[in-house]
């Protein structure tokens, strides 16, 4: 049997990363996951991180044989334990959404960083993507509503809708908890999440990041694949509970701002779906 091994990925290897095809042929594990560290701008297109015990580096997980990890190591200039690599080979703890596991990481020694910038949120794909003038962005919460963008008089930053998305391989889940009950998420499973998808510019993306609490910690900006009309748009961001707890059922009041935004918009087989989760949750 074929000798395999998990590594972790977290920035030109990414999905649609200009390395990505190093990973050919590999299995992906997961592609919303973490581990504990520190990324850093190197400055030549590529990020490094550092090892830590508080900070977290998002990334993506794979399994790949003998074959490929060679060419991740040459990629990575890793020749041997020992010797002067340009990044070492190490193994910690991935975290997933539904469980957590070793696996190898590249990493930087701590005393290569210390003219390099941090890059905040550790995340490569928000680094990259989240300064351009315009995102699209899927919406699969309360955001599908506009009363919210009325009453802060921010209903004229979301009027261009591109379409309904379709979010394969994400559940729709209620992990975040607060005083009056849970607010939506997505979670990685073998499912499908539909919403919708805007245009938005900068200002709209500030709204957003304390509409979302980003700086609170509550939500992280990602970039996933989302569908619309039959065509995969890569990079479209969206907005993951950072710390999920188990689900709970959300308030009357954002019950109502997902089902009055998501009617008539999302599928209605998609509609019935999200009227009786929200009624299960409310009955345990």
């Amino acid at each position: 049997m074929e000798k395999t091994y998990k590594v972790f990925v977290y920035g030109t290897l990414r999905e649609h990363e200009f390395n990505h095809h190093f990973l050919n042929g590999a299995v992906c594990l997961a592609r919303q996951c973490w581990t504990l560290g520190i990324l850093f701008d190197t400055g030549l297109g590529y990020p490094a991180m550092i090892t830590d015990k508080v900070n977290v580096i998002y990334g993506e997980l794979y399994e790949v044989n003998e074959i490929i990890l060679k060419k991740l190591d040459w990629l990575e200039g890793y020749e041997a334990e020992g010797i002067d690599n340009e990044y070492e080979r190490i193994t910690q703890t991935i975290f997933t959404d539904h469980h957590s596991e070793q696996a190898i990481v590249y990493s930087y020694l701590h005393n290569k960083v210390e003219n390099l910038s941090i890059i905040n949120g550790g995340d490569w794909k928000r680094h990259l993507y989240t300064n351009k003038s315009k995102l699209l962005y899927f919406a699969y919460g309360s955001c599908m509503d506009n009363e919210r963008f009325k009453l802060g008089k921010v209903d004229h930053l979301f009027k261009n809708i591109v379409g309904c998305g379709h979010a394969t391989n994400f559940s729709l889940a209620y992990t975040v908890h607060f005083q009056d009950g849970s607010r939506a998420d997505m979670i990685e499973a073998d499912d499908i999440v539909e919403g919708k998808v805007y245009e938005i510019n900068q200002e709209a993306l500030y709204y957003l990041y304390e509409r979302e609490g980003v700086m609170a910690n509550i939500y992280r900006p990602a970039f996933i694949n989302v569908e619309i009309n039959g065509i995969v748009h890569k990079n479209v961001l969206t907005f993951l509970v950072m710390n999920k707890k188990e689900e709970v059922a959300p308030p009357e009041h954002y019950s109502n701002e997902i089902l009055r935004g998501a009617k008539g918009f999302v599928s209605s087989g998609y509609y019935r779906k999200l009227e009786n989760k929200l009624l299960t949750l409310k009955q345990e």
